[in-house]
């Protein structure tokens, strides 16, 4: 893997429960104390958007490692926040939300998300503003939209790692798309500019990479849809145990306005492609514009919905931008979060 994804070797490691009084819709705006989760080493913050700190309702956490944010939502939830603001991009909002499960449990006040990361997938979906700060997130709590959506949780089936939460799960090509993203971060791209250029370059690779490219292998698979139990189909074309990629999520729009699951809808979403066939690559600027039809089924590109199915995998999968080990895993929707946008 690239070095500039970060990689776990195992899954966070579950916490026990915080006690926190329970909260019936918005704290009313005039006693409304605000919790900050400030990440410095996110893309477009440098220490920027921290002249809040002075103002007495609002409580502001730097975390360093990941194992401080549990600590910070704790501190914030015994203070009795009622708006949290994650100040980061995509993994930062990850690693927030994985954090939030044993201190607010499935009673989370509603959360404002600055774009302030490489990848921002998100706020893309959500329409946030682009260039919003933390005193215009604070300003939309009174004046703003509540947009709900659903993390996805991921849950290892060993029983001994913590649930976590994100929204986009990937794998196989996918994770090698995610180190072509890095790389075009360090030309200069970012946020949906950076998908386009990870994308084109996997489509070329597709296309005239040999059998042997890394692009074209795939990686040893098994997804069985839930509650039905039914596994998802394979073509055929291709090693049957294996998927050249994987792709999931509860995002309603993707990034540059791709429909690879189809046509934007809330749920959680699959949409997968066995081996790797050049008619199907050729035919990928149809299908990312949302064409459905049989004959991609047959061809090996499959769009699926489900409450939830459990993932089998042979090697690391991408989670919000970072890869986390093969194993056994069930994939389901979370609960209801709200977010709030200008």
């Amino acid at each position: 893997m690239n070095r500039s994804i970060h990689e776990f070797d195992k899954l966070p490691q579950a916490r026990e429960p915080v006690g926190v009084a329970s909260r019936s819709g918005d704290a009313a705006s005039d006693a409304l104390k605000i919790g900050i989760i400030y990440n410095p080493r996110s893309h477009r913050n440098g220490g920027r958007d921290l002249d809040c700190a002075a103002d007495p309702r609002i409580m502001v956490a730097q975390p360093e490692k990941r194992e401080d944010i549990a600590t910070a939502l704790a501190e914030f939830a015994q203070a009795g926040i009622g708006y949290l603001i994650i100040n980061g991009g995509d993994g930062t909002v990850r690693d927030v939300l994985t954090a939030s499960v044993p201190v607010f449990s499935d009673d989370m006040p509603p959360v404002a998300v600055l774009p302030k990361g490489k990848t921002n997938a998100l706020n893309v979906d959500l329409g946030a503003p682009k260039d919003w700060n933390v005193d215009d997130a604070i300003a939309a709590f009174d004046t703003g939209k509540r947009i709900i959506r659903r993390p996805i949780e991921v849950t290892s089936l060993d029983g001994e790692s913590a649930t976590i939460r994100g929204f986009i799960l990937g794998a196989g090509a996918f994770t090698l798309g995610t180190q072509a993203g890095q790389g075009a971060h360090n030309l200069g791209f970012f946020n949906s500019l950076a998908v386009g250029a990870a994308g084109v370059w996997g489509v070329c690779q597709g296309l005239f990479g040999s059998d042997a490219n890394p692009w074209r292998h795939g990686v040893e698979m098994h997804v069985v849809l839930e509650p039905a139990e039914r596994p998802l189909p394979h073509s055929g074309h291709g090693d049957p145990s294996r998927r050249s990629i994987m792709l999931s999520s509860t995002l309603h729009n993707m990034p540059m306005g791709l429909k690879i699951f189809g046509p934007p809808r809330a749920g959680l979403k699959l949409a997968a492609m066995d081996g790797v066939r050049r008619r199907v690559m050729a035919s990928l600027p149809f299908v990312m514009a949302g064409w459905q039809s049989d004959w991609l089924t047959k061809n090996g590109y499959h769009r699926a919905e489900a409450d939830s199915f459990e993932l089998t995998i042979g090697d690391q999968f991408i989670f919000d931008g970072e890869a986390f080990p093969a194993g056994k895993y069930r994939v389901a929707q979370g609960p209801e979060l709200r977010f709030v946008i200008a």
